[in-house]
């Protein structure tokens, strides 16, 4: 495929990384350099992955952790594999639960939404099917990292500071003590270039190591999370913990404009990614997108959205199959909604953000695509004593509704937002991508892809391009960047649109396209501390 490197204007030939052996991306220079030096020690791709998401819980604690879950889509020697590993909510947690706990809906924070963590077990697995590193090896930069201490880069910093005045006025009792004695330091957020050190995460990560990752599900940190979280009145059990498994899935995958898009089936929400792309498939896109081809992009994304919420769930509790929801015939119909106004869709959940992406390539040309997630920044902002562990709160997005399909019970895994993304050709890997953000992610791939796809711009251009985000009703935000000439007329279209300063909002990608010739072109995210480490 033949990219534009420099017609688009918020291109930059500077930033775009070019490399032959190997690429980690990510959104912190420390966790990609770990990678780096995995690849250089003899791993692979995969190695480099688990290497990086250790250091990431390290030095990223504002959007992931030991304690959340982990997606992945793996081309490994010519196949591609997916991997679900998101937890299953406790089994003793219901609707029934939740009432008599005088709860009328699932809480943000506390032990409530908390569900069973699989981000430990998808290392483990990954390492255990395709690593040629012993697990002790790949986790060694994260245990270092927390052992002797890592500067703040200031994108995290800002969400440390932005988190922690947030929490401190609205957390309070003992339960949530042992957050604010880990992740402050004098009773003050960390800042920006100030040295942080986290002696009991980098304990819970040697023994993690040392057990392939058996210690976190059946042994004494198993034993320390149930007690304390049972302690404080909530449901996690050593039997949810011990009977927890990760998925190997078959990736879905529509065809857009000669290449194979792939994303995992739910319970993650990539599913309306390819909702979209498939509505937008009839539609004609010139490499000079203006704002009819984003009308159009916003209204196919509210169509899929507007399904996905009301039936994306486990797949063991979906009311309807993920083949019919991608029936081309039946996205036809939905794509013949989207006219020269704005629609009104379905009222839709608040947006939550809180995630890290990253994507790595080996000489081999094996690439991988890994996204891990606590949700919402901190997760549940419940921090196991003496662990360093920070628990997630996907259980906040269960639905409180009986009839639906995502409806909050027992031993059953909640609507995810964190999706992998994934392009091949011809069956050979392409492009590893993503971006993280909560509801902002399937809208940020259909962007992402059209951007490379339809207006042929090289990773960088297209991640540098301002963006915008459907929120609900016809409210959209953009970023300020976005052209005065678009923001007009879309408002005519009947979208109210706002222009929003707060880029944590708009997603943070990474890219990694695979050329003939085995180049690999990388693109980073400048709305956060990124970096490639490549060689």
């Amino acid at each position: 495929m033949k990219h534009n490197f420099n017609a688009y204007p918020y291109a930059s030939k500077r930033t775009l990384s070019l490399a032959q052996n190997g690429v980690v991306a990510t959104t912190q220079p420390l966790a990609a350099q770990a990678g780096l030096d995995m690849l250089k020690q003899g791993g692979n791709a995969v190695d480099a992955a688990i290497a990086a998401a250790a250091c990431l819980t390290v030095v990223e604690p504002t959007a992931n952790g030991i304690g959340g879950d982990a997606f992945a889509i793996v081309h490994f020697n010519g196949k591609l594999y997916g991997l679900n590993g998101s937890g299953k909510s406790p089994g003793a947690l219901s609707l029934e639960a939740l009432k008599a706990a005088g709860l009328k809906e699932i809480p943000r924070f506390g032990v409530i939404p908390i569900t069973t963590p699989g981000a430990v077990k998808a290392w483990a697995d990954l390492n255990k099917r395709f690593g040629n590193l012993a697990f002790t090896t790949v986790l060694e930069p994260a245990i270092l990292l927390a052992e002797e201490g890592f500067p703040i880069s200031p994108t995290i910093g800002e969400a440390w500071k932005h988190a922690f005045e947030k929490y401190r006025k609205l957390l309070n009792g003992k339960v949530f003590k042992p957050f604010f004695d880990t992740f402050t330091k004098k009773g003050a957020p960390y800042q920006a270039g100030e040295i942080c050190t986290l002696k009991d995460h980098a304990k819970t990560l040697r023994k993690i190591a040392s057990t392939k990752g058996e210690s976190f599900y059946t042994g004494e940190l198993a034993e320390q999370m149930t007690t304390f979280i049972r302690k404080h009145g909530g449901y996690l059990s050593l039997d949810d913990l011990q009977s927890h498994r990760s998925l190997w899935v078959e990736p879905l995958r529509i065809n857009y404009r000669g290449y194979d898009i792939h994303e995992l089936p739910p319970n993650g929400q990539g599913l309306i990614t390819l909702q979209a792309l498939e509505m937008l498939k009839g539609f004609a896109f010139p490499t000079d997108f203006e704002a009819r081809e984003m009308h159009q992009q916003i209204e196919a994304m509210k169509l899929a959205f507007e399904e996905g919420l009301e039936e994306i769930a486990d797949l063991e509790h979906m009311r309807r199959s993920v083949e019919s929801l991608l029936d081309p015939q039946h996205l036809k119909k939905l794509a013949e909604k989207i006219g020269q106004k704005a629609r009104t869709p379905r009222p839709s959940e608040e947006n939550y953000t809180g995630t890290v992406y990253l994507s790595t390539a080996d000489k081999d040309g094996n690439m991988v695509s890994f996204i891990q997630s606590n949700y919402m920044g901190f997760g549940s902002a419940i921090t196991i004593p003496g662990t360093g562990i920070t628990m997630q709160n996907r259980g906040k997005d269960f639905s409180t509704d009986a009839a639906s399909p995502n409806a909050l019970a027992g031993n059953k895994r909640s609507y995810h937002t964190i999706i992998p993304g994934f392009i091949t050709k011809d069956e050979l890997p392409v492009c590893s991508f993503g971006l993280m953000g909560g509801y902002m992610q399937p809208q940020g791939h259909l962007q992402l892809i059209q951007s490379i796809l339809d207006q042929r711009l090289n990773p960088q251009a297209a991640l540098d391009k301002p963006r915008w985000q459907w929120v609900k009703n016809n409210h959209i935000k953009v970023e300020r960047e976005m052209p005065a000439r678009f923001i007009e007329t879309l408002r005519e279209k009947g979208h109210t649109v706002e222009i929003e300063d707060n880029k944590a909002l708009f997603g943070r990608g990474m890219i990694i396209w695979r050329l003939d010739n085995g180049v690999y072109l990388c693109g980073v995210e400048k709305r956060a501390d990124s970096h490639a480490a490549l060689y």
